[in-house]
Parts: C-alpha cells; structure tokens; sequence
C-alpha cells in the first residue's frame, strides 16, 4: 500500500520539518510514502530555505518550488501528476502525529469502500477533540460564528455536529482542511482542489465534489495534533478572504 502527501509551506520551515519527522517516527516503515512540500514562500532563496530544502531531502521528502504565493489548493495541486499512491493526504505544516494514523487510516478505507474522504480525530496538545467538522456553509452560519459570540446555541451545535457521538465514525459534510485522507484516484478525477479558492473553504468545496461519489466520514480509528491558530479571527487580510471565499463558494454552489 501507498501513500502521498503534501504540506504547502509558506515560510513555516521549522514546522513541516516537525511534522514530517513526526510522520516519519509513527508511519509503518512497509507503508511506502511520497512526501512533497510546495514551498508558496515568493521566491525568497534565503538562508532558512536552503537549509530546510538539505533537512527535507535527508527526511525523505520532495521539494517543489510553486514560484509565488499562489494559494492553499493550488499548491496542493501541484502534485496532481506526479501522485502514483492509493491514498492521499493534504497535511497543514502544524500537524504532528503521535501513534500510526495512516496504517488506521488505510485500514478504515479498505474496510470501508464507500468512503471517500476520511477525518481522523483533529485534537489539541492536550488531546481535546477540536470543533473542525461542519456542515455545508451558509452565509448566515458563518455571520453567527464569525460576528455574534452569544447565542443561536441550537444552530451552532448543528454546524459543527456538537451532539454526535464522537467515538463512532458518522458522515460529515466536511471536515477542516487540516488532514485530509482521500482515495487518490478521486483526488485526481475531481482535479484537486478548485483554484478559484485562494484560501478557505476549498475544503468544503472538495468534499461537496467529493460525495457525489462516496460518502466524506469522521473517523475516530486515531487522531492528529493540529495547531489550531484561526487566523482569519485574528487578522483582518485573512477574514477579508475567507469572506471571499464564502461568497465564491455560496455563488458555485447556488
């Protein structure tokens, strides 16, 4: 069995080489895996890039220079035709496993034929499950959860599955697109991801593509760390985006 994975870097060196040597220690040495990073970091030949493009080399890994910041799909794209595994997963620079997801992973996806997008459990450094799975978006949700902090306590549960039972895997419309386990042959069929997303939502875009040919799953056969920093709450550049992206996104899916 195979796998392939990107990370997209964007100057965030010192992470991917923390998440690549995590995937290293815990990945079964007899799952054979293809590791690229699309460096989206502008063209910046500096110190710090030639050092973590000698680090990734010695781990394992392939370095791919996107030329420009051209977004989070599109440089997960990048690899489309050079992608030969059974699965594939798009991995976030502060991702860290701590235990073999892949193997759990590859095992619930051959168990499960009609699956084709599983989420493993997406938890913090404490272990704490995070609220990253969601239902399909709408303009009034992401008004709720982005601009009114009090109340629409029933609503808010329905958008991120709060009363589900966390401990069985169920469908999901989609999930952050922090670590994602798809069957590469579909990753392919359905193009990657829709490059008219910069940024945000191109996850929830891919696996609204994605179930019109199996179902997209939560999984709890084993779980990731993610870093979770929710920068479009915290930065204006980024929410301007995300609002962007909801309205690309609302219009394609009409």
């Amino acid at each position: 069995m195979k796998i392939s994975i990107t990370i997209v870097a964007y100057r965030n060196y010192p992470d991917i080489i923390a998440a690549i040597k995590s995937i290293n220690e815990f990945t079964d040495p007899q799952i054979l895996k293809d590791i690229y990073v699309v460096d989206n970091s502008e063209n910046e030949e500096s110190p710090s890039r030639k050092a973590f493009k000698q680090t990734l080399s010695a781990l394992g890994g392939t370095y791919i220079d996107s030329g420009a910041n051209i977004g989070f799909g599109a440089g997960h794209n990048k690899v489309l035709s050079l992608l030969t595994s059974d699965y594939h997963a798009i991995v976030n620079p502060d991702i860290l496993l701590y235990e073999d997801s892949f193997s759990a992973l590859i095992k619930f996806m051959e168990e499960n034929k009609d699956v084709a997008v599983a989420f493993p459990k997406l938890v913090s450094a404490e272990r704490k499950l995070l609220p990253v799975y969601r239902k399909d978006p709408t303009f009034s949700d992401m008004f709720i959860r982005r601009f009114i902090p009090f109340g629409f306590a029933k609503r808010r549960d329905a958008i991120t599955y709060a009363d589900a039972d966390y401990e069985k895997p169920f469908e999901i419309d989609f999930g952050q697109g922090s670590f994602v386990f798809i069957r590469t042959e579909l990753f392919k069929k359905l193009g990657g991801f829709d490059e008219r997303y910069f940024m945000y939502l191109e996850d929830a875009d891919l696996c609204r593509e994605a179930r019109k040919y199996g179902k997209v799953v939560y999984t709890p056969v084993t779980g990731v760390i993610h870093k979770w920093e929710r920068g479009s709450k915290k930065n204006l550049k980024l929410l301007k985006i995300h609002i962007d992206s909801l309205f690309k996104y609302l219009k394609k899916w009409a």
